[in-house]
């Protein structure tokens, strides 16, 4: 197999085909997808077999669809200790992610294993979201850790003549995990204890008690 070949399968089985690891909740440090209805076996044999993977080996496949967000900010609209501050004041706001699975039937026996399949996967995407499970998604451009899902909704088309072949699964990436809130707060801890926070152009006296702050720190 050609460097270019094998550098086109990784893409492929990263982005379309496994792109979403469940971590947390029933499966500890990560499952990928492709694991939830039995098909990392039958991975590994087609690699050794063919040297390759097919996208067709698989049950179904994933694409990014536009509008999802890398960034998304707010301006604060409340009174502010002073101008400095207001003229900073971004609000750093939860990211949405949406992928479209598309899980046609390729023969007459996939007609016989459609459900079976799909309601394992769903099933193991309930239990999953109850137990507390997160989301990584993997894209070509970004990674989003510790994402959770709001849906899972049947998007099919007419263009085809099969029916609950296209689904769109949204994510939803907050902005506090455990790694944030312990970032955040020694953010702020040490931003007190350095006394940064409105030393200046203060006109209601934080500035004095943040300062008291700094010292009894």
């Amino acid at each position: 197999m050609s460097i270019n070949s094998a550098m086109r399968s990784a893409y492929d089985l990263a982005y379309q085909v496994s792109p979403i690891i469940l971590t947390g909740g029933n499966f500890g440090s990560g499952m990928p997808v492709i694991g939830l209805i039995g098909q990392l076996a039958s991975l590994a044999q087609g690699v050794l077999t063919n040297g390759a993977l097919s996208l067709d080996d698989f049950y179904a496949r994933y694409l990014i669809l536009p509008g999802n967000t890398a960034i998304s900010n707010s301006v604060g609209t409340y009174p502010f200790a002073n101008r400095q501050v207001a003229g900073n004041a971004i609000i750093e706001q939860p990211r949405n992610l949406s992928l479209l699975m598309i899980a046609p039937v390729r023969d007459a026996g996939g007609y016989l294993t459609k459900m079976a399949l799909f309601t394992a996967l769903q099933t193991s995407f309930v239990n999953h979201n109850r137990a507390g499970g997160t989301y990584t998604i993997m894209t070509p451009a970004l990674i989003y850790q510790d994402c959770v899902m709001t849906a899972m909704t049947d998007v099919t088309t007419s263009d085809t003549r099969q029916q609950q072949v296209q689904w769109q699964i949204d994510f939803y990436k907050p902005l506090i995990s455990s790694i944030d809130a312990n970032a955040a707060f020694n953010n702020q801890l040490s931003a007190i204890s350095g006394g940064q926070v409105l030393t200046q152009s203060s006109t209601t006296g934080i500035g004095a008690v943040n300062s008291f702050l700094s010292g009894a720190i």
